[in-house]
């Protein structure tokens, strides 16, 4: 009796490794088809990035807060690019609360609307694109900038273009 008991017990420890074994061997080989998985999107991703990190300094080309020569103009002078950056752009879009037409923009809006620069990008310490609009004709402008003597912000738009209304 004693061995009849042993023996059941030792098939039924035998089919219980079995049986452990064909999960375990289940489970561990999705848990490595999911990691492969895993890993060939991380280099999928990480590919991506490197192809954004060329793009973003490709577009940052001409940007003045990665323009050396552009920083060491107004360092020069004693100027705090950090505060002056977010200086020019505010000086421009304060032009947007002028009564009347706006100052820069050379167009004039239809039905009591006012032209507004929406968005601008300081390219180097000597020029600026923006864009305008009226919220229904837009356009783009390329303008100089000095500081003067006396610490004055004067802008000169050079170019100018309104979009073709479709």
């Amino acid at each position: 009796m004693k061995n009849k008991i042993f023996m059941y017990l030792f098939i039924f420890s035998v089919l219980l490794i079995l049986f452990q074994y064909v999960n375990f061997k289940g489970i561990h080989e999705e848990s490595t088809k999911q990691l492969e998985s895993l890993i060939n999107k991380e280099e999928k991703l990480q590919d991506s990035i490197m192809v954004l990190q060329d793009e973003i300094l490709d577009l940052s080309h001409f940007n003045l807060d990665r323009n050396e020569d552009a920083i060491s103009y107004f360092e020069k002078d004693g100027y705090n690019v950090d505060e002056l950056i977010p200086f020019i752009k505010d000086e421009l879009y304060n032009l947007n609360e002028k009564k009347g037409e706006h100052p820069l923009v050379p167009y004039s809006s239809e039905e009591g609307r006012k032209m507004l620069i929406n968005t601008v990008k300081l390219l180097n310490h000597k020029w600026i694109i923006a864009d305008f609009s009226d919220g229904q004709f837009w356009g783009e402008l390329f303008l100089t900038y000095e500081i003067t003597e006396k610490r004055e912000l004067k802008f000169r738009v050079v170019e100018s273009f309104l979009y073709p209304f479709n």
